[in-house]
């Protein structure tokens, strides 16, 4: 039985790829696993039933074989754990392609994620021209971070993995607000994720959501 995975029915992002079951989409696609996807309406994720798959009432979930999981985070670390491709077999290698999607997680992503509520959900407060410009600095700190870590490699760590796509799904975050374009390195090793043909299945698939079209192909 295929797993199946929930998300937006009306996505915020207007299908570009940033809501977090893309991550979701895209992990499966790398593996080669068929899913099946039941969309969810802003309503609906904050009844009963779906709280009972994830009580703060978001998305995504993944259901499979009664296993039933919630956080995109540890979603994509199942499926890499239970498919090759997202992980590599050498023990240290592994444990550190695990390293960096806490990484994108915890250290890189809440910066990213202050400044997308500073922006839409308070951007009518007092205080908001004034917060964004520290936002902003503390995002270009952990940027110059990544930057030189990363420097002319494709992937962070040999070979693409789990790693490597929640910290590429995290940084596109920043394409609107045009920071990303300031780390040449950063916006070259995104664009190579999003090259990827497991991303371009996933980006479609999300996108047919939105525009009601099913993807090409």
């Amino acid at each position: 039985m295929s797993p199946i995975i929930t998300a937006f029915e009306s996505s915020p992002d207007r299908g570009q790829g940033l809501a977090r079951d893309m991550r979701v989409r895209w992990a499966l696609e790398e593996v080669g696993q068929p899913y099946n996807v039941r969309l969810v309406s802003f309503k609906a994720m904050k009844e009963p039933a779906h709280r009972a798959l994830h009580p703060f009432g978001q998305i995504p979930t993944y259901e499979e074989d009664g296993l039933a999981l919630f956080e995109s985070g540890a979603i994509v670390l199942h499926i890499a754990k239970q498919h090759a491709g997202l992980l590599p077999d050498e023990a240290n290698a592994r444990a550190r392609a695990v390293m960096w999607m806490f990484a994108a997680i915890n250290t890189v992503e809440p910066p990213i994620l202050e400044l997308q509520t500073a922006k839409f959900a308070e951007g009518d407060k007092p205080w908001t021209a004034e917060r964004l410009p520290l936002i902003k600095q503390r995002i270009r700190h952990r940027l110059d971070e990544l930057a030189v870590r990363l420097g002319d490699a494709d992937w962070l760590d040999g070979a693409f993995s789990a790693g490597d796509l929640m910290m590429m799904h995290t940084l596109q975050r920043l394409k609107p607000s045009g920071l990303l374009g300031d780390y040449s390195n950063l916006a070259a090793y995104v664009a190579r994720g999003e090259a990827r043909p497991a991303y371009k299945r996933a980006f479609a698939a999300q996108l047919a959501v939105f525009t009601g079209k099913p993807p090409a192909g």
